[in-house]
């Protein structure tokens, strides 16, 4: 089976991309808004992974919520 494709940004780590995948984020702009401390309980997903979403959502003009 293969798995979704995912448009996040490369950088956060295959782990954080997995977690979020499996959360069914698969794209930059579904995090907008979503809950800080939501995200930190996805295994995988860590202060790196959360600070580089939040650097890629700002160039949007969103952010975590």
């Amino acid at each position: 089976m293969k798995a979704p494709e995912s448009h996040l940004p490369k950088d956060i780590g295959a782990p954080a991309t997995r977690a979020l995948v499996a959360a069914g984020y698969t794209r930059l702009t579904q995090l907008a808004n979503v809950p800080v401390a939501e995200l930190k309980q996805l295994h995988g997903v860590g202060p790196r992974a959360l600070a580089r979403l939040q650097d890629a959502l700002d160039q949007q003009g969103l952010s975590l919520g």
